[in-house]
């Protein structure tokens, strides 16, 4: 059965930025969980240059509904100028990890 919940993607420049995002982003129920996985490398293009760094990825399980306030919480904790920050469904899953997700997010 399809849910309104999302897993969002997003870079971070190093493990205490990773720790800050996912810290927060937890305790204000904007999220159930937050993977950090360390050591990735994003090749990209940034102002007419292709630019490689490394980064760690932050998998973050959200829902739709909570989805604007996440995006925002993350604007103001990122020290990129455009940090990537993406979503992709989560059309399904065991259902009681997904019925976990709903309870501990932000009930709006």
């Amino acid at each position: 059965m399809p849910t309104d919940l999302r897993i969002a993607l997003c870079t971070v420049p190093d493990e205490t930025t990773a720790g800050q995002i996912a810290d927060t982003l937890v305790s204000e129920k904007l999220a159930a969980c937050v993977n950090i996985i360390p050591s990735i490398v994003s090749v990209y293009r940034w102002k007419d240059a292709v630019e490689h760094s490394q980064e760690l990825l932050l998998l973050i399980k959200t829902s739709e509904s909570v989805w604007p306030m996440l995006e925002v919480r993350i604007l103001e904790l990122h020290p990129y100028e455009l940090p990537e920050i993406i979503t992709v469904p989560i059309h399904t899953g065991q259902a009681d990890y997904t019925q976990w997700i709903k309870n501990n997010l932000i009930t709006l």
